[in-house]
């Protein structure tokens, strides 16, 4: 009988538990996570034709879906801080599978809802990359933690990238009823993805905070963040990233074939989208450790709101459509390494999957409104242009909300001896 080498079992759990292959698992978790969610606008137009629905109906089963994400993001990060991740981004893939799939055979504003909205909402409340973000915050070194958050981002945004012209590839071969089944199966394989990312509610304590004499509770987490200046103002400038994102993903496809392109640009414009946040997100996350992480959410948001105005502003061209689709890309998902970031950096890594659960609800909320006034405005007015317009107005201001934020450790005394 023959024994294995130390030294080989070594390296095969340091293999196993290394950063790269952890991080290879979040970042395909990322990309079938967001896929599919992110290629839904191109249902809009053929589920509501089907059922003769305004476009109202759809936007607000999937504005629903925005704010049940946002609204079950902090409680799926809590049970993952307290109990391990994966238990949690098991239950978020099977009700994401279920929703996909019960959502193509939606004949009434109900179902749509409980599908698209509700199944699909908490699923991603459980398994898309807010979750993914903040596991990597616990399990990676710190000196790996700003890339490891640009990374698992961009995955995201690859997956964007993907699943957009594979959406109107399947739409338009085997209609929107079997491409929904197609992505319904595929999220099955976060199942054993989600086996690296395992974790028992306690991150390395690489920081002042993490490192705090006493044991913190959730209530006690959640009394000191809400009560932290800058952590208020990072959660009231995410509102507007959830605003524009959820607004552009969403109504995107069917503001261009309004102004008379076809549904392949809409496609090509979402997946450039995803392509161009590859870049972003990674340099975001490069970023992160060079630059203050304020000064790199104020930018992004000045820039999406110059780029919103220029591309209201001109002709509506599939020239014109690639390149704001390059811009807006760019700067996407950028925003949540820095916002990652900033919160570990305050609080440390112990409740990160909560309080950024916390963060993001005000990303959900933004996209609820974002996703429920596009369909609201549209059929009232037969124009998107408010919208657009409010989506420049909070770019601006959530520039200037993040200006002010003070990017170090919350002081906390140390507890008496009994």
């Amino acid at each position: 009988m023959t024994s294995v080498p130390v030294d080989s079992q070594r390296a095969s759990v340091a293999f196993w538990q290394s950063p790269a292959f952890i991080l290879a698992c979040a970042c395909c978790i990322g990309a079938l996570s967001f896929g599919p969610r992110s290629s839904l606008g191109f249902f809009l137009m053929p589920l509501s034709q089907a059922n003769g629905w305004g476009r109202d109906v759809f936007a607000f089963a999937l504005a629903m879906q925005n704010l049940l994400w946002g609204i079950g993001q902090p409680f799926a990060g809590a049970v993952a801080d307290r109990f391990g991740t994966v238990r949690v981004l098991w239950a978020g893939a099977l009700l994401y599978g279920i929703g996909l799939a019960t959502m193509s055979y939606a004949t009434s504003p109900l179902t749509i809802n409980i599908s698209a909205g509700a199944f699909i909402g908490f699923g991603l409340s459980g398994c898309a990359m807010p979750l993914i973000v903040s596991s990597l915050g616990k399990l990676v070194p710190e000196d790996w933690r700003s890339f490891s958050y640009g990374a698992a981002t961009a995955a995201g945004s690859f997956g964007q990238f993907l699943f957009s012209p594979i959406a109107v590839f399947l739409i338009d071969s085997v209609g929107w009823q079997n491409a929904l089944t197609i992505f319904a199966v595929g999220m099955l394989l976060v199942l054993p993805l989600s086996l690296a990312l395992a974790t028992r509610g306690v991150g390395p304590a690489t920081s002042a905070v993490s490192a705090a004499p006493a044991p913190q509770s959730f209530k006690q987490a959640l009394a000191e963040a809400f009560g932290h200046r800058s952590y208020v103002l990072l959660v009231l400038g995410f509102f507007t990233c959830g605003f524009q994102l959820a607004f552009v993903t969403v109504h995107m496809p069917a503001y261009l074939v309004d102004r008379g392109l076809s549904a392949q640009v809409g496609g090509w414009t979402i997946g450039v989208i995803g392509l161009f946040n590859i870049v972003g997100s990674l340099y975001s996350g490069f970023l992160g450790n060079r630059v203050p992480k304020r000064y790199i959410l104020s930018v992004i948001y000045f820039i999406r709101a110059a780029a919103v105005l220029a591309f209201i502003s001109f002709p509506v061209t599939p020239a014109s459509t690639l390149i704001f689709g390059a811009v807006m890309g760019l700067m996407w998902l950028s925003t949540v390494p820095p916002t990652n970031g900033l919160v570990a950096v305050m609080f440390g890594t112990r409740w990160l999957s909560m309080l950024f659960g916390f963060a993001f609800f005000s990303h959900q909320v933004g996209g609820f409104l974002g996703v429920l006034l596009g369909g609201i405005v549209f059929e009232r007015t037969g124009s998107y242009d408010a919208v657009w317009w409010l989506s420049v107005l909070f770019g601006v201001l959530s520039g200037l909300i993040n200006l002010p934020i003070v990017e170090k450790p919350v002081v906390r005394p140390a507890v008496a001896a009994a």
